[in-house]
């Protein structure tokens, strides 16, 4: 069975040109457009991977995640932060909200497949 992955991303172009090649990898690959909507496809979908932005509508991306790992079912999911935030503080506060991986935007694909790989196979 395909490994899931879920991309909770504001801007549509990230979430087109990652699903297109996650797809074509073999990945299933959902997505939502902001924090709550992102927590609800946790929840009843439970993917292998969220791959999150910080800076999201209605539900910023540390919160999420928080939400993730507190959550008996979902804190066992991968959790790559990709972002545009820069700042160490932003880093910080997104491992002590438990994520896996932070990675910056713009991202280098061969990288974050790297990454994607070691974490979910």
């Amino acid at each position: 069975m395909a490994k899931k992955i879920l991309i909770v991303e504001d801007e549509d172009l990230i979430v087109k040109v990652l699903t297109i090649r996650l797809e074509g990898l073999g990945y299933k690959v959902l997505s939502a457009s902001d924090g709550e909507e992102g927590l609800d496809a946790v929840k009843k979908e439970h993917p292998d991977l969220v791959i999150l932005d910080i800076g999201l509508p209605r539900l910023d991306g540390n919160t999420l995640c928080e939400l993730i790992r507190d959550g008996e079912d979902t804190r066992a999911i991968k959790v790559i932060m990709l972002t545009g935030k820069h700042l160490m503080g932003d880093m910080e506060n997104s491992f002590k909200a438990g994520a896996d991986l932070y990675l910056n935007k713009p991202y280098e694909w061969p990288r974050l497949l790297g990454h994607i790989q070691q974490l979910i196979g």
